[in-house]
C-alpha cells in the first residue's frame, strides 16, 4: 500500500480560512460505508442519523496557546551579562514532560542548539534547550515566576495549522464547546461543529455521550514521508478513559447501540483502550496506534469527521473504515460540490 494511493487534488480556495458564524451550520456529507451512497445535509441534521441508545464519544481535550515567539539570549561582550537582542525563535509546545520540561518544535532549528536560552515576554518566561530528540524536536526547560498556565495564556498564541493564513479573531472558535483538559497542540476539529444546544438535543433523544481525552500532538498531522504506508511511524499521544466513559461505551455495545466517534482522535482513543474482544478498559497512557486499510475496528461503528489532507494518516484511517475507493469517490464529490476542507471546513459522517 503506497502513500500516493491516498492523494487527491484539492483547489486551494476550498481550504476554509475562517470558522462559520454558526458552528452547526456547516455542511455534512453522509457516506454509507456498506454501499458507498452519499447524501448532502447541514450539520445540525446529524440528529436524523442518531438513534436512542447510541453513544456519541467526544474528546474533551483543550488546546493550549502553544505557539510562543521569543528572542535568543546572547551574552554581551566583556561584561558577560545577558542581552536579549538575538534572533527571533518560534516554539510550538507539543508535550509536557516532568520538571517544567516540554517537547517542542523549534523554528529555526539551527539557532536552537543545546544550551541556547530564549526569552519570552521580556524575560517573563525563559526557555533553555536541553536536548535534540527524534525528528529534530527539542526538549526545553522553562523557568518563570508564578503559574505556568497563566503565563502561557498571556504570552502564547493559538497554534493554527500552517494552511490557515487568516488571523483568528476569537480563539475560542478553535476550541470545542466541551473542551476541558488542557494539553493539545491542535484541536479535535470534528467537534468544532457542535453547539451546546445541539448536544442537549442529542441527549434528549436518548443518545448517551461519553467523554474521553486524547491530547492531540502534531504526529497526527505530520506528512507521511515514506513511500510504503506500513513503514510510517506515529508519534505517541497521551489518552485517558474514565471508568464512567468505559462503562457507558461497553453498556451501549452490549445493548446493541452504536458507538459513534466524534473525530479521529476519539476513534484512536477507544481503539487504543479496547482489548481484543472489543471491551474498552478504563485507564490511560501513551498511544501510537496507526489505523490504515486492513485494520479491524474493535469498538467504533460510525465516525463524524472533517475532510483531511491528501496522503495523511487521517485519510488512511477513514479509508480503513469505509474503503479507499469509497473515500476517494466521496472526496471527489466534495470537491465538485465545493465543500470547505480541513480544520474550519465541513464535516462527514461515515456510517
Amino acid at each position: 500500500m503506497k502513500t500516493k494511493d491516498f492523494y487527491y487534488d484539492l483547489p486551494e480556495e476550498l481550504i476554509a480560512q475562517d470558522p462559520l458564524p454558526d458552528r452547526s451550520g456547516s455542511r455534512l456529507l453522509v457516506l454509507d460505508k456498506q454501499t458507498g451512497a452519499i447524501e448532502h445535509k447541514i450539520f445540525k441534521q446529524i440528529t436524523q442519523y442518531l438513534n436512542s441508545g447510541d453513544c456519541l464519544v467526544i474528546n474533551n481535550t483543550r488546546v493550549i496557546p502553544a505557539r510562543l515567539i521569543g528572542e535568543k539570549i546572547r551574552a554581551t561582550k566583556n561584561l558577560g551579562t545577558e542581552d536579549v537582542r538575538g534572533a527571533k525563535i518560534e516554539l510550538l509546545l507539543l508535550k509536557r514532560r516532568e520538571n517544567d520540561i516540554w517537547e517542542t518544535l523549534v523554528k529555526p532549528g539551527k539557532k536552537a542548539r543545546p544550551g541556547t536560552k530564549i526569552s519570552f515576554g521580556n524575560g517573563m518566561l525563559i526557555g533553555e534547550i536541553k536536548d535534540i530528540i527524534e525528528e529534530g524536536n527539542r526538549l526545553v526547560q522553562f523557568t518563570y515566576e508564578g503559574i505556568f498556565e497563566e503565563i502561557l495564556d498571556q504570552l502564547g498564541e493559538m497554534p493554527l495549522p500552517p494552511y490557515i493564513t487568516h488571523e483568528l479573531s476569537d480563539k475560542n472558535r478553535y476550541q470545542t464547546v466541551y473542551a476541558k483538559h488542557n494539553g493539545s497542540a491542535a484541536a479535535p476539529t470534528a467537534g468544532l461543529h457542535f453547539t451546546n444546544e445541539l448536544l442537549a438535543q442529542i441527549q434528549e433523544m436518548g443518545v448517551n455521550i461519553a467523554n474521553v481525552t486524547l491530547h492531540v500532538g502534531l504526529g497526527t498531522f505530520r506528512p507521511v514521508k515514506v513511500e510504503d504506508v506500513q513503514s510510517h511511524h506515529m508519534h505517541s499521544e497521551f489518552y485517558q478513559v474514565t471508568e464512567e466513559a468505559a462503562a457507558l461505551i461497553n453498556d451501549t455495545k452490549k445493548a446493541g447501540g452504536r458507538i459513534i466517534c466524534v473525530g479521529t482522535t476519539s476513534c484512536r482513543t477507544i481503539e487504543s483502550a479496547a482489548d481484543e474482544s472489543g471491551i474498552v478498559q478504563a485507564g490511560g497512557g501513551e498511544t501510537t496506534i496507526f489505523i490504515f486499510p486492513g485494520y479491524r475496528f474493535k469498538v467504533l461503528d460510525a465516525l463524524i469527521t472533517n475532510f483531511h489532507l491528501p496522503e495523511s494518516t487521517l485519510m488512511m484511517l477513514v479509508s480503513a473504515l469505509a474503503g479507499r475507493e469509497s473515500i476517494m469517490e466521496a472526496y471527489e464529490k466534495a470537491v465538485k460540490e465545493r465543500y470547505r476542507f480541513f480544520s474550519f471546513g465541513d464535516a462527514m459522517l461515515i456510517q
